[in-house]
């Protein structure tokens, strides 16, 4: 089979590593891509078609893994080419943008399967793609060669995407929160003992949380977007939504820091956040600036899940 990525970012390029592990071709589109993006797909063995049409042109399945607020512009730029083949939504998205992208293609005579990826890029065990639609067992069986693993949900469109922003409402909803905790502790002069509390709660969690803080600052940008498209899952089933449209906020506010070559100092994460001040190091002392690094203790909570 020949499968089509749109686009092999650091996720996308990790599935495509399965399929072609799976002995099926691997297509990606370079028009308008950056040299990240080319270096990526070259390292991992990706065919370059070219353009989005040509991809299409060449692909039995293609796949969109992109930045949610890009979904729908691929979807479209698929239909626009023809293609009559399976389409995998595998963003973070609402279900109900799912199901209106489902109603579009068909339209066009593409098949779409709704896809949600839980867990960091599939390089190690670990990493889920949970799948529904009428195709979703098909779109199953191109990547059974790990070390990604797969579960099919059902037929109806939606059911993956539902699943995917219940886990990430926590996952990702839950670090925004541990950030803001930090900056309004900061912000009213009690971050020093906030962690102290922590280290009360659970020995060496202080360090751990500043780690948490400081390493999500690195998908924050895209991150934004995810905590949107949570506000409205839950706001469909009928749960208040202001929760996740806060962490939004709180991660486009974040946003600046995601482009750093080193991880930013708890300072400068606090800053942005809203609290400012200095940051807590490893040896108890207080820094200012980009040298500040938090200790970050073993077997701390595992509640990032960065795509």
């Amino acid at each position: 089979m020949t499968i089509g990525f749109l686009h092999p970012g650091e996720m996308g390029v990790s599935l495509a590593a399965t399929a072609l592990r799976g002995g099926h071709r691997a297509l990606w589109a370079s028009q308008d891509r950056g040299p990240a993006t080319r270096d990526r797909a070259a390292d991992n063995g990706l065919t370059d078609a070219g353009s989005v049409a040509a991809l299409c042109a060449r692909s039995d399945l293609v796949v969109s893994i992109c930045p949610p607020h890009a979904a729908e512009a691929v979807a479209a730029a698929v239909g626009a080419t023809g293609f009559r083949g399976t389409f995998v939504d595998a963003n973070a998205i609402a279900p109900e943008r799912v199901i209106g992208m489902g109603r579009r293609l068909a339209g066009a005579g593409i098949e779409v399967v709704d896809g949600g990826v839980i867990g960091g890029p599939a390089w190690t065990p670990g990493t889920r793609l949970v799948l529904s639609g009428m195709r979703a067992a098909e779109v199953a069986a191109a990547f059974t060669a790990g070390p990604l693993e797969t579960e099919v949900l059902g037929p109806e469109l939606g059911t993956a995407s539902a699943l995917k922003m219940a886990y990430a409402s926590v996952t990702k909803g839950t670090t925004a929160l541990l950030v803001a905790a930090l900056a309004a502790a900061e912000g009213h002069g009690v971050r020093e003992a906030l962690l102290r509390q922590w280290d009360l709660d659970e020995a060496g969690a202080g360090d751990a949380r500043i780690e948490r803080a400081r390493r999500v600052t690195r998908k924050a940008w895209r991150f934004a977007g995810e905590m949107e498209e949570i506000a409205s899952t839950f706001e469909a089933a009928g749960v208040p939504r202001g929760f996740h449209a806060a962490a939004a906020e709180l991660y486009r506010r974040l946003a600046g820091l995601s482009g750093a070559a080193a991880l930013p100092a708890l300072a400068a994460v606090l800053a942005a956040a809203g609290g400012g001040g200095t940051a807590r190091v490893a040896d108890g002392q207080v820094a200012d600036g980009p040298g500040a690094d938090g200790r970050a203790a073993a077997g701390g909570d595992r509640l990032e899940d960065p795509r």
